[in-house]
């Protein structure tokens, strides 16, 4: 295991065009090997992010057909790189999607893959709401794999909200969590960053955030601000409002510092919850 090595996160604006996402993906993931990234990761919804049932049903496959999917796997063989493509809607039983995020190897091939368990369902005001669970089935196993570089625990968006998921994961071991989004601007100005810098400082992780930006159609607008933050809670890079590839190094070191000089992960204390 290399405890020194380069990532790159894709920040993009996907829109119900399945091909034109592809295309740009392709576009930025390439770039990012030239920069020397080992690791890339792309946003939750690469394929396609359309808030139009009728259609997404219509634009979407099942994983065995999925057009994207061969293309990355073709892609991470071709580049040599691990890939992490952070989510594809993929065609499900009784009419459903599933969110679900595949870790490439560099041989082109399926190492993991995790179904988004957390669905959006919000509602902000203002007339913006989200019911994620009407098209999506969510997952029920908590996702983590071996890799060149290390521990990798496999999450997505709302999930991030959740705070004993990725404690469970960093329990058994994980350093890097991979976080890919499409965080609405509103909730993305009110706890993005707070909410990024919070799992990797309780956990002593690295986390890894690709994140949809800007105007998607339909009236749905994502935050950006990709994020790399380090196990302290530092962060190393900011994508900030634009499309493109942000990249970092990282060092594993850096968790281990972390978890020894607080290490609340090893100190569970049993406790009873009473009330009136």
């Amino acid at each position: 295991m290399n405890n020194n090595f380069h990532i790159a996160l894709i920040q993009m604006t996907s829109t119900w065009d399945e091909r034109k996402n592809l295309e740009l993906a392709i576009g930025y993931i390439r770039e990012a090997a030239c920069a020397g990234a080992r690791f890339i990761l792309t946003p939750e919804m690469t394929n396609i992010l359309d808030n139009d049932r009728k259609r997404i049903l219509l634009n979407t496959h099942f994983e065995s057909d999925d057009p994207s999917l061969k293309a990355f796997l073709l892609l991470a063989a071709e580049l040599n790189v691990w890939l992490l493509i952070g989510s594809l809607a993929i065609k499900g039983p009784n009419n459903k999607l599933y969110n679900r995020s595949f870790l490439i190897t560099p041989n082109g091939e399926i190492k993991t893959k995790y179904d988004k368990i957390h669905m959006f369902d919000v509602e902000l005001g203002g007339g913006e709401s989200y019911k994620e669970s009407r098209l999506y089935t969510s997952g029920n196993k908590a996702q983590f794999t071996d890799t060149d570089f290390g521990r990798l625990g496999m999450t997505i968006c709302y999930d991030m909200r959740f705070p004993d998921l990725f404690r469970a994961l960093a329990q058994k071991g994980v350093k890097i969590f991979s976080v890919p989004s499409a965080f609405t601007k509103v909730t993305g100005e009110a706890h993005w960053h707070s909410l990024l810098k919070a799992r990797a400082i309780e956990t002593g992780s690295f986390i890894l955030a690709p994140a949809q930006v800007g105007l998607h159609g339909n009236g749905r607008e994502t935050f950006g601000h990709s994020l790399v933050v380090n196990p302290w809670g530092g962060i190393l890079s900011d994508g900030k409002l634009t499309e493109g590839v942000l990249t970092a190094s990282l060092n594993l070191e850096e968790a281990d510092q972390a978890r020894a000089r607080i290490p609340s992960l090893s100190l569970n204390q049993a406790f009873e919850v009473c009330g009136p």
